[in-house]
């Protein structure tokens, strides 16, 4: 039994992170998982952020309602439902998801929770588990299941790795480069294709 387990942002949906800095211009706001693969060490940096400047979750809520996602992504998820089982897990938190997951016809979503002060400031957050994707892919391996994992980040290659069958999409060159040993796709119908080869 198969189940496929797909990041989120870059691979389904824009950079929710980067399309903040976008409309901010606060620079420092555009790294990414893809630049710093400490994930803890990111959103650390991403808080000192917008306590500094003042900004909280009614902000990036306000640019995440306008987003949507990636071209072709939600035929791409349609079709992908249509013969397999599909959690999508992400570093990404409930607060951020909800509007970008009802663009796409409401999927299944692993993913993290923020601490909101009363004043809408975000002091904190909680991850799900430790190294959640790797985690929930172990999981679902232990209970019969054999995943087929993507993403294009950093925190994406031990699940890709653990995964019967993994691939990058839409990645870096330098991540690329430092996992030849994992197939790359930059267009939907060919990393569908792959997805259906592997099973």
């Amino acid at each position: 039994m198969n189940i496929v387990c797909l990041d989120v942002e870059g691979v389904l949906v824009p950079e929710i992170w980067i399309a903040f800095s976008e409309a901010t211009g606060i620079a420092e706001l555009r790294r990414t998982t893809r630049d710093e693969p400490d994930y803890e060490k990111l959103m650390r940096y991403r808080l000192n952020i917008l306590r500094e400047k003042k900004l909280g979750l009614k902000e990036i809520q306000e640019v995440i309602s306008k987003m949507e996602p990636l071209e072709g992504a939600k035929e791409f998820l349609d079709e992908l439902r249509s013969f397999s089982q599909v959690i999508l897990i992400s570093d990404t938190f409930e607060e951020f998801a909800m509007p970008l997951m009802k663009k796409l016809g409401f999927p299944t979503i692993f993913c993290n929770s923020l601490v909101v002060d009363p004043d809408g400031m975000i002091s904190d957050f909680k991850m799900r588990v430790e190294d959640s994707k790797l985690t929930t892919v172990k999981a679902l391996q232990s209970i019969g299941y054999d995943t087929i994992a993507a993403g294009d980040s950093y925190n994406d290659i031990k699940m890709i790795k653990a995964s019967k069958a993994g691939f990058l999409f839409r990645s870096t060159p330098s991540i690329i480069k430092e996992n030849p040993d994992v197939p790359a796709f930059e267009k939907y119908d060919e990393f569908l294709a792959a997805i259906k080869a592997a099973m």
